[in-house]
């Protein structure tokens, strides 16, 4: 009678043994599935960007996606200044190379991206910095600079 006992004890556990590294399988799998998803865009986010700001020159979707410090840095005025002198060149020469940066500040959660795009007009070019996050629901940006530079 003991034997029996001690049977089924040993097979639930190896159950809930097998149940618990499932559990875990499938967590792990999530955590570097979301790691991807979000990298994938916040790349994403950075190439619409610069295509509604440097090419379509859109001040709605600039004044919308700037993170709240980042919109005391661009009043509106500032903000009409950058979209202004983007549309006095023109529109950037296609296709425009971005050097995308993505990292997370713990490993798979707030990721955080630094892209720097440059823009080719004719007879000069321009270099846009930029830095984005996700902390709640949407990216944002979190940083914004824009150089000028005589073309070469």
């Amino acid at each position: 009678m003991k034997t029996n006992c001690r049977s089924n004890t040993s097979g639930t556990g190896l159950v809930i043994l097998i149940i618990l590294l499932a559990l875990i399988g499938a967590g792990a799998w999530w955590l570097f599935n979301n790691k991807k998803t979000m990298d994938r865009e916040a790349r994403a986010f950075a190439r619409e960007f610069v295509q509604r700001v440097a090419v379509n020159h859109d001040p709605a979707f600039f004044a919308e996606h700037l993170s709240p410090q980042t919109k005391l840095e661009f009043p509106p005025s500032r903000q009409q200044s950058v979209m202004g002198k983007l549309q006095e060149m023109g529109v950037a020469a296609q296709p425009i190379q971005i050097e995308e940066t993505v990292t997370f500040e713990s490993h798979f959660f707030q990721p955080r991206g630094f892209f720097v795009a440059h823009l080719n007009y004719p007879g000069q070019m321009a270099v846009m910095e930029f830095g984005v996050s996700h902390p709640v629901s949407r990216w944002q940006i979190d940083s914004f600079d824009l150089k000028w530079e005589r073309a070469r």
